[in-house]
């Protein structure tokens, strides 16, 4: 099961320090931050600067509806190298999906700061849109990435047996894709990996009361699948010390999830931070970081 809950994410009184001994580990990059959030508005540019100070170079901003996913790619222009994009429509946003807006979307999956299509999948927990639209707009949007030869970025919450038929029938033609924000179980894990899946961890494992079964299963996910993520401003971890006023998450937090993931695979957080991020790059294609190149 792949969760987005939603937490009261008003601006911070405070911005967070960056985690103690951030530079220690390798560069890491967030592949799921929804940017475009109306809760960034007043400091976006200081979140996208506390990231950067924390160890976290670069990261892949969600987009969620055609809205979203224009703001997305214009951060990705304004911070060339350090941001990239999705291009989609959440399965709460499937009944937006028009013929309109799917051209309007194929259009977008071509720009070059696109770097996967999505998020994209099927959400019966919140049932926000009908479950045959979420379908529809999921086949649709499976069909995009098949075109342009993008990953796809994946969202399922109580949907498994459907996703996954949707999915495999559309498997062979994708470049590969991600699993976000994963929470499921272990035949869900491994029904994800079978399928070529890379596997997003999330804050999630950080809540005693709801992630403590991701402490095992985290150490099924091969290095190379293995990717780390925020999910800001949602999912904050529970755990963590001298919590923002808000509850809102931000990328400057990814090493703290880095740190519980490790602990549970039983390695150094070095190593983990370094597969994560060169599974990274090599999934969405996206180059190393040069300072050098930020304007």
């Amino acid at each position: 099961m792949i969760e987005n809950d939603i937490t009261d994410t008003a601006p911070a009184a405070r911005p967070p320090r960056p985690p103690s001994g951030a530079h220690n580990v390798a560069p890491m990059i967030d592949i799921g931050i929804n940017l475009a959030h109306d809760s960034y508005d007043i400091d976006r540019d200081a979140v996208i600067g506390r990231a950067a100070a924390a160890g976290v170079v670069q990261l892949i901003v969600t987009g969620s509806s055609a809205e979203s996913s224009r703001t997305a790619i214009s951060l990705s222009r304004q911070h060339p190298h350090r941001l990239f994009a999705t291009a989609g429509v959440h399965p709460h946003h499937a009944t937006e999906l028009t013929p309109g807006v799917l051209a309007e979307l194929g259009e977008l999956t071509l720009e070059p700061e696109v770097v996967a299509v999505g998020e994209c999948g099927l959400d019966y927990y919140r049932n926000y849109s009908p479950h045959a639209a979420q379908r529809e707009a999921f086949h649709r949007q499976l069909e995009l990435a098949a075109r342009c030869g993008k990953p796809v970025f994946l969202h399922q919450r109580d949907a498994h047996d459907d996703f996954v038929a949707v999915l495999r029938e559309h498997r062979p033609a994708l470049a590969g894709g991600v699993a976000h924000c994963f929470t499921g179980g272990a035949a869900e894990l491994e029904c994800y990996l079978e399928l070529g899946l890379a596997i997003g961890i999330t804050g999630w494992i950080c809540d005693e009361r709801r992630g403590a079964h991701l402490f095992e299963l985290v150490r099924r996910i091969p290095a190379d699948r293995l990717l780390l993520e925020t999910d800001g401003p949602y999912l904050l971890p529970r755990d963590l010390h001298a919590k923002p006023s808000s509850r809102r998450n931000e990328p400057a937090y990814l090493p703290h999830i880095a740190a519980t993931v490790a602990r549970a695979r039983g390695e150094p957080v070095e190593a983990l931070a370094r597969t994560s991020t060169e599974a990274t790059r090599r999934l969405f294609r996206i180059p190393g970081f040069d300072s050098s190149n930020v304007l």
